[in-house]
């Protein structure tokens, strides 16, 4: 029987300019996918590739001294080889000057001008060269084009138009009939709307250049971006020179794209599908924009985020991982130096690779270097057969949630796996287990437990971190690629007794979160005018004074275990408006991220702070301080006289977030 197929596809990236964060969004996110469904079994093909036809890009070659071939030859590689970087598994890149691209192109648009929905005019209009857009003066924003803000141009030429308008009822009925089309729910809802606005014919030949591919019947006319650049997705499909190909591959699963151009994908698209006799993809998924520290990313503001760059200096997993964690996929997201460090910090090096360190180190110190056997499940304690069962929720969830694009959601049900392990640990202390007989029976199980949680958890995480999950079942002893091994590999009880781990280097190593945070406060120290907020700087150092003497009231360990102490990480800090003493946490517990209020203002500047792990007290009231919710209370040591010296109290070691202090 042969495996059902899926077929997805990025947008064919235009050619204008080098590839940036928002590029590696898209190609990341259905590279994930891709993958996940080949560990699934599907039969999958995964398209990408570069749009590169246009009086934009003949104008840009020109102005750079280049041939318009020169010139997309050039960019289209920059694309490819951040692809390869970036660790993208695509099957075809397809350029639409590909000499089978070419071919489809003259050949659609000789089906659709035979069946009538193609007639000749003219046009007269305002056109945006960025764009690639006309518009009529009524849309025009202060006379310029109402996308993009910059200058439109007049255009009178002869053209062939598409009969879209002919389209529009049909469109509607499809949408309204296939509640999945169009996703998230938000961009349908605006596409509905748009449609039942009322649509234009569309223009699909141009004559004022000639950079695009010549219509066949009609000397001096290329086509018009729309139907170059669409029909891409049919071209690689193997439409008219592999029948077989395209009966396997055809519709197209899913259509992943920025939500700029939904429009054009889940209008014009499928319109022409329609027009072809030709089955409409699955849907059509627009994912949100990324701004950077709140801003727009442009160049003209120096922001433009390079995923090359932090890729040499985070790893590739790094990269793929945030980008996929960060945000839920479809919405918009914020893009921050600080908030990468923390992401990759927290889940890749201090819960994932701190738990891997763990099990090896303790395999290595109590069973020799080799996994041990589990007890019978039968004969186990309740709390070692927590982890058996998440582990089988968590994979079922994780699948749920990759199915519908949910990256973030899947993500964090895997880690929801991992942080369990790493209480786990806590609150059985394998070491304490080791001391007696009875415990080193049961401290197998502990630690085949633990292990075999990493060995899991790299399979779900595979689509993602495609380098670092193979590196965690390599010093588990396992010598092949989870991606390879497939999703079923991921059931609870696949590492074999007896294997031997290999200890190795931390597969994700920590950043200094607080050194970026102390390079950033002084960079926008020295911007700032006149100087920087005195309630900002660190406060100067004060002389030894007196330790106050302890309670004469004593507690019993019963009043103790009421206090439900946790190590957390400082995520963001900002003094409160106001108030000279008080400074706004947020703090990563592990299992949820929470706001903390203390006053320490006058002692840590939030440079200080960031990235710190602190003990707090996790199950103390909520109360409000100068309007502030405080939910939670942070510990620290404190002199008394005046200057008073004040210190948050830490672990001497990096641990993971939730970990309970005793």
């Amino acid at each position: 029987m042969k495996p059902q197929s899926f077929y997805i596809t990025t947008p064919i990236y235009y050619v204008n300019d080098l590839p940036h964060l928002g590029h590696a969004y898209t190609t990341v996110a259905c590279d994930a996918m891709a993958r996940y469904k080949r560990m699934r079994g599907y039969d999958v093909y995964f398209l990408t590739g570069t749009d590169e036809h246009g009086q934009k890009i003949e104008r840009k070659a020109t102005a750079e001294g280049f041939t318009p071939q020169a010139y997309v030859d050039k960019v289209a590689a920059s694309f490819a080889d951040l692809w390869k970087l970036l660790d993208i598994s695509n099957d075809r890149f397809i350029r639409t000057t590909d000499a089978d691209h070419v071919a489809v192109v003259q050949k659609v648009f000789e089906q659709l001008y035979a069946k009538g929905d193609i007639y000749k005019g003219s046009y007269e209009g305002w056109y945006c060269t960025p764009d690639e857009a006309f518009f009529p003066e009524t849309q025009l924003v202060d006379g310029k084009c109402p996308d993009c803000g910059r200058e439109v141009e007049w255009t009178q030429e002869e053209a062939y138009f598409f009969r879209l308008s002919k389209y529009a009822q049909p469109l509607l009925e499809h949408i309204k009939a296939h509640p999945e089309f169009i996703q998230p729910v938000s961009r349908r809802n605006e596409m509905i709307k748009f449609i039942e606005g009322g649509l234009d014919d569309l223009c699909v030949s141009r004559t004022t250049f000639s950079w695009g591919v010549p219509v066949t019947f009609a000397p001096g006319h290329v086509a018009y971006v729309w139907i170059d650049a669409l029909t891409n997705y049919i071209t690689a499909a193997g439409y008219l020179d592999d029948p077989e190909k395209f009966a396997r591959y055809w519709p197209a699963d899913v259509h992943v794209m920025g939500k700029e151009i939904v429009r054009f994908h889940s209008v014009i698209w499928p319109a022409l599908l329609m027009s072809l006799g030709l089955p409409l993809p699955g849907q059509v998924f627009g994912h949100g924009w990324w701004t950077v520290e709140g801003e727009k990313m442009s160049k003209s503001r120096g922001n433009v985020i390079k995923p090359e760059e932090y890729a040499a200096e985070f790893g590739v997993d790094a990269v793929r991982y945030f980008m996929l964690r960060e945000v839920p996929f479809g919405q918009d997201g914020d893009f921050s130096r600080m908030n990468f460090i923390y992401r990759v910090n927290a889940d890749l090096a201090n819960d994932l690779g701190n738990l891997l360190s763990r099990a090896t180190a303790m395999i290595n110190k109590f069973t020799d270097g080799r996994v041990p056997t589990p007890q019978p499940l039968d004969e186990q304690v309740e709390a070692d057969r927590l982890l058996p069962t998440l582990a089988d929720e968590v994979m079922d969830r994780a699948a749920d949630a990759f199915d519908k694009l949910a990256f973030q959601d899947g993500l964090a049900e895997v880690f929801r796996l991992v942080g369990a392990a790493n209480k786990y640990i806590d609150d059985v202390a394998p070491w304490s287990l080791a001391k007696t007989d009875e415990g080193r029976v049961r401290l197998s199980t502990v630690l085949y437990n633990i292990a075999e949680t990493v060995r899991v958890s790299a399979v779900l995480l595979a689509p993602v971190i495609t380098t670092g999950c193979r590196e965690l079942w390599r010093q588990l002893g396992l010598d092949i690629s989870p991606l390879e091994a497939g999703w079923e590999a991921a059931r609870w009880g696949g590492l074999e007794p007896g294997t031997e781990v290999r200890r190795g280097d931390p597969v994700y190593p920590r950043y200094d979160a607080k050194a970026e945070a102390q390079r950033r406060a002084a960079a926008q120290a020295v911007t700032a005018a006149p100087s920087a907020s005195p309630e900002l700087a660190p406060a100067p150092a004060a002389a030894p004074a007196d330790v106050a003497p302890p309670s004469e009231e004593q507690i019993t360990i019963d009043d103790f275990a009421k206090v439900d102490l946790r190590v957390a990480t400082v995520v963001e800090a900002e003094p409160v408006k106001g108030s000279e003493k008080l400074m706004k946490i947020q703090v990563d517990l592990g299992w949820e991220r929470r706001q903390i209020v203390a006053g320490i203002a006058k002692h840590y500047s939030p440079a200080d702070l960031v990235g710190k792990q602190i003990v707090v007290v996790a199950n103390l009231k909520p109360a409000k301080l100068r309007g502030e919710v405080s939910n939670g209370m942070l510990l620290a040591a404190s002199t008394t006289g005046e200057p008073m010296v004040l210190a948050t109290l830490t672990p001497d070691k990096p641990i993971s977030n939730g970990s309970k202090v005793k």
